[in-house]
């Protein structure tokens, strides 16, 4: 891989084979992409790179599957033409709605594609995850994915190629919001509220007054501080479906002025969890808001109190 200005990029030696799959040492790819002295030549590299791996990993599933792209979008799969055709279109289409949906807020991102990989069968597809995961790790027995490690991608299972639609629409989401230091609990909460908007799903598992009555029974003030940090959506416990579900409630809320909203999106950092940008744009006390919602006689406890978080916040996109 050739770019003026640096010594070339030789895909062979940053490639390793795991179980027949190559993988790419992306740190290694951004180290080199990033010493591009012209920005529009490293956006143009690092595609070359995307393009190169998946061309790599083509040949190692098979001759049954191919490599499709538009202008913002990589489709390996097994997929006909005409179903290739319809899967790229609704991801462009998915791209252009949410940059429209988040007027202002969201970017489209400078470098690379959107990556969709579709096996053609489960046990291809759970070969394949399985490699971003440790031997003794977990990870989710679904349809489909968002994959972060290294260049991050969608994968899923031809079977099941429209139960990823609403993963699609949330990462993409997180994508068109990198450009922000937002706390985790605003790029989580506009990532699900665009996600339902889009591509809404069946009945939920809860009813609003079920969720509420665990929204009460489960946030205590260390608890709150955990979601104003965004370590409260890492939990394994309720403790991460309740955080996502309170940051819909939020952002619900608060983007109801679109315009006031917008400009506090804009400003609001994980540092403080938005809590300034909050007073000075939606001319609210974030502390007061959660704690009515939790229907606290106090909102002592309720604000984000960053001197009593151990960890750098999180800021989302999990």
């Amino acid at each position: 891989m050739d770019a003026e200005g640096v010594s070339p990029f030789l895909l062979s030696e940053h490639l390793t084979d795991k179980g027949g799959i190559p993988l790419l040492d992306w740190e290694a790819a951004n180290t080199w992409t990033l010493a591009i002295p012209d920005e529009a030549t490293r956006a143009a590299a690092w595609t070359q790179l995307e393009r190169a791996w998946l061309e790599r990993l083509q040949q190692a599933l098979g001759p049954a599957y191919s490599l499709r792209e538009t202008d913002g979008v990589f489709l390996l799969s097994t997929l006909a033409t005409k179903a290739a055709t319809v899967t790229l279109d609704y991801m462009t289409r998915t791209l252009k709605r949410i940059v429209r949906l988040l007027d202002g807020i969201a970017q489209v991102p400078e470098w690379g594609k959107d990556i969709l990989i579709v096996f053609e069968d489960a046990e291809s597809y759970y070969r394949y995850v399985s490699l971003y995961y440790a031997e003794d790790g977990e990870f989710a027995l679904s349809g489909g994915m968002f994959i972060h490690a290294g260049c991050g991608h969608f994968a899923t299972v031809r079977a099941d190629l429209s139960t990823i639609e609403p993963v699609i629409a949330h990462e993409m989401t997180h994508g068109c919001l990198s450009h922000l230091p937002i706390p985790a609990w605003l790029n989580e909460g506009l990532a699900v509220n665009t996600e339902q908007k889009l591509s809404p799903s069946g009945a939920p598992l809860y009813t609003p007054q079920q969720m509420h009555a665990r929204h009460l029974a489960f946030w205590g003030n260390d608890e709150i501080q955990e979601f104003w940090s965004g370590k409260s959506f890492l939990r394994a416990d309720d403790g991460n479906m309740l955080s996502y579900d309170l940051a819909r409630i939020l952002v619900s809320q608060f983007s109801q002025d679109w315009d006031s909203f917008r400009a506090f999106v804009i400003e609001a950092h994980a540092d403080d969890g938005g809590h300034t940008a909050a007073a000075t744009h939606l001319g609210l006390d974030l502390g007061i808001a959660l704690g009515s919602i939790l229907e606290r006689d106090s909102a002592d406890g309720c604000a984000p109190d960053p001197a009593s978080w151990c960890d750098t916040p999180e800021r989302g996109a999990f």
